[in-house]
C-alpha cells in the first residue's frame, strides 16, 4: 500500500514509517522539523520537509496515497497552556488543511492520532469511547477539536476515517525537550545520573503507559482494517500505574536510588487515566504485549541518550 505520514521524524511517527517501510509499502514522510529528526528515518522512507499547511506539497505528496496517518501535532500540554492560539493553528487548523487537501485529490482514508487526554476527570474507568469528554488543557482541547473536524467533514466528504485516542505512549527516541520533559525518559534519566525524582503533588495520580512497538501494531492494524470507518479506538494497556510505582519500577530497573521528592506545588493534572481497550481488540484484533517493567528496560537500554553523561552539571528538581 502507498501511506502518506505527517509527523513523520517525531517519535510515534518515525517508528511507524520505519516498519511500514520493513513491511515492503511505499510510505512517503511529511515532518516541519520542529521537534523531529529525520535522521532516524529508514532510507526506504521518501522523506519532505514541510507543513500540513502547505496545500501546493500536499497535493503533490498525496498522488496515489491508499491512506494517510496524521501525527503532525505540538504535543507538550504545559506549553499549549502558555500558546493556546499557536496549538489550535497547528493542530486544528493543520488538521482541516490536510482534510481539504484529501478531498481536493481524492484520498479515501485517514487514521488520526489523538490523545487520552481529551477525556479528562472522570469518575468511571477504565476510560471508554463512550465517556463524555472533559479536557483540562488547550492540548487536549486541540485534539478533542480536529477529532471532530476529521469525522465531520470525513462524513460529509466520503472519506474513511478512524481516530486512535493514544495514552501515554513512550520508548526509545521520544523528545527530550530541556522543559517538562516526558516523565518516563526523565524519571530514567535523572535516576542513573544521580539527580532528583520530582512528583507532582503527591505521586498518586494515574496514568495509563503503553510501549512504543504497541502502539505501532495498533496504528498499523488501524490502516487496514476493513469495515472501521468513523469509530473512536482507545490505544493503551488498559492498566494504570501511579507515578510512586512508576518511581519505583525506574529505580529498580536503572539499579540506582536517586531523591524522590513532592512537589505540593505543582499541577499533577488529571487524578486517573486507564483506557478501556475492548473496542481495540474487537475491531483491531489488538492486545498489548510488552509489560511496563519490560518497557522500561528495552527504554533504558536502547535509548543511549538516557546513560551517556551530561555535557553540563545536572540541574536537580527540574
Amino acid at each position: 500500500m502507498n501511506y502518506l505520514i505527517t509527523g513523520a521524524a517525531g517519535f510515534l511517527g518515525s517508528a511507524l514509517a520505519n516498519h511500514l517501510a520493513r513491511e515492503g509499502h511505499h510510505v512517503r514522510g511529511l515532518d516541519n522539523l520542529s521537534t523531529g529528526d529525520p535522521q532516524v528515518l529508514s532510507p526506504d522512507v521518501i522523506f519532505t520537509r514541510g507543513d500540513v499547511s502547505d496545500r501546493p506539497k500536499l497535493w503533490t505528496l498525496l498522488q496515489e496515497i491508499d491512506c494517510v496517518y496524521h501525527l503532525a501535532a505540538r504535543v507538550s500540554v504545559p506549553e499549549s497552556i502558555l500558546y493556546p492560539s499557536e496549538y489550535n493553528a497547528v493542530n486544528v487548523g493543520g488538521t482541516v488543511s490536510l482534510m481539504e487537501a484529501m478531498r481536493d485529490v481524492g484520498v479515501k482514508r485517514v487514521v488520526f492520532t489523538s490523545s487520552g487526554a481529551v477525556y479528562g476527570d472522570q469518575d468511571k474507568q477504565p476510560l471508554q469511547e463512550t465517556a463524555t469528554p472533559n479536557p483540562h488543557s488547550p492540548y487536549a482541547v486541540s485534539k478533542l477539536a480536529a477529532e471532530y473536524y476529521v469525522r465531520t467533514i470525513g462524513n460529509l466528504w466520503g472519506i474513511e476515517t478512524v481516530i486512535l485516542r493514544i495514552f501515554n505512549a513512550y520508548g526509545p527516541g521520544q523528545h527530550l525537550p530541556a522543559s517538562h520533559p516526558p516523565v518516563i525518559p526523565n524519571f530514567l534519566r535523572q535516576s542513573f545520573r544521580g539527580g532528583t525524582l520530582v512528583m507532582h503533588s503527591s505521586g498518586y495520580q494515574t496514568r495509563d503507559y503503553i510501549y512504543l512497538d504497541d502502539v505501532v501494531r495498533a496504528m498499523t492494524a488501524a490502516g487496514t482494517t476493513p469495515g472501521i470507518g468513523n469509530q473512536v479506538i482507545n490505544v493503551g494497556t488498559g492498566e494504570e500505574t501511579s507515578v510512586r510505582e512508576l518511581a519505583r519500577l525506574v529505580m529498580e530497573i536503572t539499579q540506582r536510588r536517586p531523591e524522590v521528592i513532592e512537589n505540593p506545588q505543582t499541577n499533577p493534572g488529571v487524578a486517573r487515566m486507564c483506557a478501556d481497550i475492548s473496542l481495540a481488540r474487537a475491531l483491531l484484533g489488538y492486545q498489548p504485549r510488552v509489560s511496563l517493567a519490560e518497557g522500561l528496560r528495552l527504554t533504558f537500554e536502547l535509548d543511549k541518550r538516557l546513560t551517556r553523561e551530561p555535557t553540563r552539571p545536572i540541574v536537580r528538581n527540574y
